[in-house]
């Protein structure tokens, strides 16, 4: 590995790094996220031309979901959408830096990702200590040079530099000390000195010095794997022998037909249940809503191993052309069909816990992450049916990307807010103290139902009530306008925004005790706390 500019691949790491501490440190996340992403790809692109290496045109497909994701970050507040986010933006920068020249990705299965993620990681921990070990290798060099006659005189020099300094700042902090002790004059004016440096936060300034080091020596590991790792990669299974099939044939095909039928035996039972009417589950000694609310996340998570039992038979199992492979591809797709039909069944059943109790964050959570694993599933059917069972992990991906996309879409706290809302219209009770927890995201939707004139007065002053309460509880150091520009969000400008036009809407909502109990509010004749939080 020749690296031509080792000075730019140390010092441009460095200054990322202290840029991360200057757009995060004692600041709420905000308009930094999506800043600090495009900085470090442009930096990183800008390294890879110094160094004449130029990027897979694949892999430039990868910057659109960090893109989209990090530039989200500013437009939604509710929690999980944020930290969905924030994960798979960076997910989508870890497999841009290791596929950065190869640009085979989207060829990737599922072992070849576990086996290159493991070498990403050792690069980040290895890679930087050779500009500073293997000078021989590292060092400037021009295409008239050769690297091994380049003397290192400069980079000598820099370094003595360093060591100096570092040798000479404690001796002269010791002798300035001593000389304060003895002349009270340059006491005060030491003392006035040190003052401008807030040595009393020495400490804190050693600890951001140190993480900045090390967020710099990791970020330094990943532009190196990029740069000049990322292109030598062997596929398992194309370019290198797979991992050897040790299961055979007829273990493989007694353990799908074993959890087919017991999934046909389940799906009997919620067809005699679910099309057979109430009537069945009162005779069973359930309530309906009892029954609706048991299960879905177990159903969900029976769905998620099956895809799981399915990729792990598929790579250990000894298969031959002709009908044993057909065997078990044609129990694979019936075993996504029962799946398929389950995923149905929890879907009913957390619209029934939903009609009978309100959307909450969780619920739509899995309302989503239903749909995406049925999507999945069928794509991982129709792999198996093609013989392209190796494109999984891009189908994979490209699912969580589809999830992620659909929470910012749909907005889950203004979604909850107008849908417990509309069934409210149907005199089901609202959650109060859960529309008052939702974030600044739903601020917009609770807006448009308290002018709603589709809905009841009552709940119409409920709407307004928690839309006071929001903005009562909007402290100075909470409005968008005193935030360092830093944590700026489109989401919190504009629910500021909305709750400052409301005011002389929401005027006539007295809110009490705000000093002692952080406020109270009467509603439709019940005293309702601000600070009250709803469940998941």
């Amino acid at each position: 590995m020749i690296i031509k500019h080792c000075d730019w691949l140390i010092w441009t790491p460095i200054l990322i790094a202290w840029f991360f501490d200057f757009l995060f440190w004692k600041k709420a996340p905000g308009i930094s996220f999506p800043i600090l992403v495009i900085v470090t790809l442009v930096a990183g692109g800008f390294l890879a031309i110094r160094e004449g290496i130029r990027p897979a045109k694949l892999s430039w497909l990868l910057v659109i979901p960090a893109l989209f994701f990090s530039i989200m970050t500013i437009f939604r507040e509710e929690p999980f959408t944020t930290f969905i986010n924030y994960m798979l933006t960076v997910v989508s920068l870890t497999i841009l830096a290791f596929t950065y020249t190869g640009g085979r990705w989207w060829n990737y299965a599922i072992s070849d990702y576990v086996l290159i993620f493991f070498r990403f990681l050792l690069s980040l921990f290895t890679k930087p200590a050779g500009l500073l070990t293997r000078k021989e290798k590292l060092t400037d060099v021009t295409e008239e040079s050769n690297p091994s006659e380049i003397p290192s005189k400069n980079r000598s020099t820099e370094w003595a530099i360093l060591r100096g300094i570092l040798l000479t700042l404690p001796v002269i902090l010791l002798l300035s000390a001593l000389l304060a002790a003895a002349d009270p004059i340059f006491n005060e004016s030491f003392k006035n000195l040190l003052s401008l440096f807030r040595i009393e936060s020495l400490g804190e300034y050693l600890f951001r010095g140190f993480y900045i080091l090390i967020l710099a020596y990791l970020l330094a590991g990943a532009y190196l794997h990029a740069i000049h790792s990322s292109s030598d990669v062997k596929l398992i299974g194309v370019d290198t022998p797979g991992m050897p099939r040790f299961l055979g044939w007829i273990e493989g095909i007694i353990m799908l037909l074993g959890i087919d039928l017991l999934f046909a035996i389940f799906v009997g039972i919620q067809f005699k249940y679910f099309f057979g009417g109430q009537a069945n589950i009162h005779l069973d000694g359930f309530t309906y809503a009892e029954y609706a609310r048991r299960g879905f996340g177990e159903l969900v998570a029976v769905a998620a191993i099956t895809l799981l039992i399915m990729q792990v038979l598929n790579s250990v199992i000894k298969k031959e052309a002709g009908k044993e492979s057909g065997s078990f591809t044609a129990l694979s797709v019936v075993m996504v069909l029962l799946v398929t039909i389950i995923l149905v069944s929890a879907f009913q059943r957390l619209q029934l816990y939903e009609s009978a109790y309100g959307f909450s964050r969780l619920r739509t959570y899995t309302h989503i992450f239903i749909v995406w694993i049925g999507i999945l599933l069928v794509i991982a059917a129709v792999l198996a049916i093609a013989g392209r069972s190796r494109l999984f992990a891009l189908a994979f991906f490209l699912a969580c990307f589809g999830f992620g996309v659909t929470l910012n879409v749909v907005n889950v706290d203004g979604l909850i807010a107008r849908l417990n809302i509309r069934q409210a219209e149907a005199e089901v009770d609202l959650d109060i103290p859960y529309l008052m927890s939702l974030s600044e995201d739903a601020i917009p939707e609770l807006r448009d139902q308290f002018f709603n004139p589709h809905i009841p007065q009552s709940k119409r002053n409920i709407v307004g009530g928690v839309l006071a309460c929001k903005s009562s509880l909007r402290s100075t150091a909470d409005k968008t306008s005193d935030l360092p520009w830093q944590s700026y969000t489109w989401s919190r400008e504009q629910g500021n925004r909305i709750l400052d036009e409301l005011e002389p809407e929401l005027a006539k909502y007295e809110i009490l005790d705000v000093e002692s109990t952080g406020g109270l509010i009467e509603l439709n004749g019940k005293t309702i706390h601000c600070y009250d939080y709803g469940r998941d």
